[in-house]
Formats: structure tokens, C-alpha cells, sequence
């Protein structure tokens, strides 16, 4: 069977027989700006998703100190600080469950707890602030 796979902006052409695999060719993936036929409306479809960031916005950082970000995207199932909470280097803040496996997000230093960003059930992006360090 043969397959397209597009990564990074890169496709690959890859072909798969009794269980080994060989790429056939490999090219620079191309995006129209604008759909110039009706077969290209399935691809200007695909970025629907785009739509999904008209859900809530991550909050707005007001508290000052030092944000503690999302490693990675992934939804928050569970916040384990309160604002004005002290908390040790190492104290799990937050968990956020990634690829079906939770990951402890941890305090980079001692501190006061100034902002709690997120909650749970959460969708977050890398980069997202999760909470912030005072």
C-alpha cells in the first residue's frame, strides 16, 4: 500500500510491504491560498479545526511573578493550588493528561501561588500559562 504522509511541511510518499516500509519520494508540501477548483474545497475544509480557538481564550496573566506554562498540549484534569496557596520547588501544580498519560506540572521555585490561569477540563496549548509563581 502506498502512502502520503505530510510532516513538518514535508510530504512523504511511502510504500508498505509485508510489514516493511520504504519511501518512495519526498517533496515540499504545497498549500493554495485560495481554492481555484472545486477539488480543492475538501482541502480548504481540513482547516475547520481553526475554528476551535473561538472557544474561551486561555486568562489573561495578571498576577506578577513567574508563569508557569503548558510543556505541551493537552487537557487539565486537575489544579492542585489555590491563589495565595505557598508552594515548595517540586509541589505538583497542576496535571495535564497529554496522549492518554498524566503529567504532574511542578513548581519551578519556592513561592506564592499569585494566579491560577487555567482550570480543569481545559484545553491548552504548549506555551499556554497554566499559573503564575510570585
Amino acid at each position: 500500500m502506498k502512502y502520503k504522509v505530510t510532516l513538518n511541511g514535508r510530504t512523504y510518499e511511502v510504500e508498505v510491504e509485508a510489514g516493511q516500509a520504504m519511501l518512495l519520494s519526498e517533496y515540499e508540501a504545497v498549500v493554495p491560498s485560495a481554492p481555484a477548483a472545486p477539488a480543492a474545497a475538501p482541502v480548504a475544509a481540513a482547516p475547520t479545526p481553526a475554528a476551535a480557538p473561538a472557544a474561551p481564550a486561555a486568562a489573561a496573566v495578571t498576577g506578577a511573578g513567574e508563569v508557569v506554562s503548558a510543556p505541551m498540549p493537552g487537557t487539565i484534569i486537575k489544579v492542585c493550588v489555590n491563589a495565595g496557596q505557598a508552594v515548595k520547588a517540586g509541589d505538583v501544580l497542576v496535571v495535564l493528561e497529554a496522549m492518554k498519560m498524566e503529567n504532574d506540572i511542578t513548581a519551578p521555585k519556592d513561592g506564592t501561588v499569585t494566579q491560577v490561569v487555567t482550570s480543569k477540563g481545559a484545553s491548552v496549548s504548549s506555551g499556554d500559562p497554566l499559573v503564575v509563581i510570585g
